[in-house]
């Protein structure tokens, strides 16, 4: 199986992917890509997220135009989704996208593809072959008698093949289903017989509830295998939030560290205070303090302390004020209402302390 150690290294704009390199967070806008403002502003969110590569539909001419446009606007490379007409692909390169998606198999022709491929590689914009389970061809389903990870996994190399052919390597393999154990399967598969870079998600996994339940098992499956060496978690609803998500699955995975993670007990009888709304307040708090350390927001001061031991540093609720914890040592008593504006101001000054 080749590890992502072991894959290729392929530049992305100003990133590199593959190779052992950090595995990168992408995300997707939802908005119309030639809407030029709504689009940057929600690439400037995303960045402020966490996201490191974004990608946008390019549909039409006025989409692909908008490129040039958003490039200016906007630090993080730049990825065009491409569906049936290849000339929106060599129109997105021409305007400076930095990769673009396709599935060679409906883009038409191969002269269509090696035109793609032309455009590509005379101003070296890598291509990500996506192959997802609803794409499959209708050979591969009679061959495999359904949609297999066996024939997801041959389709998408066989697209590799075809962009080989017109010599030309810069590739990146995206093979996506909405069932978990289909995209472990197909993963492990494809890692057998490539070291091209992996784009993983679990493709269509549903809202931010099942959706993030369905990302986090077949992510953390497919990355505890060495497999991956981009991801996206698919969600409906703000992209936003896919940011989140991905930056907190490779962080509990041990593949990313930086930012702060916000550990909380659940309620209990004993709870006193707001501890949900508490837990969640912290959560959005520490978005913008670049700490890579362990905060604890637990409900009542009997096992706070020692719940806490483990986080640098944590506050405990309990019937009108609360405990502000160090490493499971008690500092001092805190009026209920002052807990976050405490917890803030030790943090803002963590590295004086």
């Amino acid at each position: 199986m080749t590890k992502r150690e072991q894959t290729k290294v392929i530049q992305i704009g100003d990133r590199l992917i593959g190779g052992g390199n950090p595995i990168l967070i992408q995300s997707m806008t939802n908005t119309r890509t030639e809407d030029v403002q709504a689009t940057v502003q929600q690439i400037q969110r995303l960045e402020a997220a966490g996201c490191e590569i974004v990608r946008c539909t390019v549909p039409n001419k006025e989409a692909a135009q908008a490129i040039a446009e958003i490039k200016k606007q906007i630090r993080i490379p730049l990825v065009a989704d491409i569906h049936f007409d290849y000339r929106m692909a060599i129109a997105a390169i021409e305007n400076g996208v930095d990769k673009i998606r396709i599935n060679p198999g409906n883009i038409g022709s191969k002269e269509n593809v090696k035109a793609v491929v032309d455009a590509a590689r005379e101003r070296n914009v890598p291509i990500r072959v996506g192959v997802n389970g609803g794409s499959l061809e209708r050979e591969m389903i009679e061959k495999y008698g359904g949609v297999t990870p066996e024939g997801i996994v041959e389709s998408a190399l066989d697209k590799v093949r075809m962009i080989e052919e017109c010599d030309y390597d810069r590739i990146v393999i995206s093979i996506k289903s909405s069932d978990v154990l289909f995209s472990i399967k197909a993963h492990e598969l494809i890692a057998e017989k490539t070291d091209y870079p992996l784009h993983v998600g679990i493709t269509e996994s549903g809202t931010l509830t099942s959706g993030n339940i369905k990302s986090a098992l077949g992510l953390g499956v497919i990355l505890h295998e060495g497999i991956g060496d981009t991801i996206r978690v698919s969600l409906t609803g703000d992209p936003v939030e896919e940011v989140k998500s991905a930056k907190m699955i490779l962080r509990n995975m041990g593949l990313r560290t930086g930012g702060i993670e916000v550990v909380s007990c659940p309620t209990c009888g004993r709870t006193r205070i707001d501890l949900i709304g508490l837990a969640n307040q912290v959560e959005e708090m520490v978005q913008d303090i670049p700490l890579n350390i362990k905060v604890a927001v637990m409900g009542c001061a009997v096992n706070g302390p020692g719940e806490a031991r483990e986080a640098d540093i944590g506050i405990a609720g309990g019937d009108g004020e609360g405990l502000l914890i160090k490493k499971g040592e008690i500092v001092r008593k805190v009026p209920e209402e002052q807990l976050l504006s405490v917890l803030r101001d030790e943090l803002l000054n963590w590295n004086e302390a």
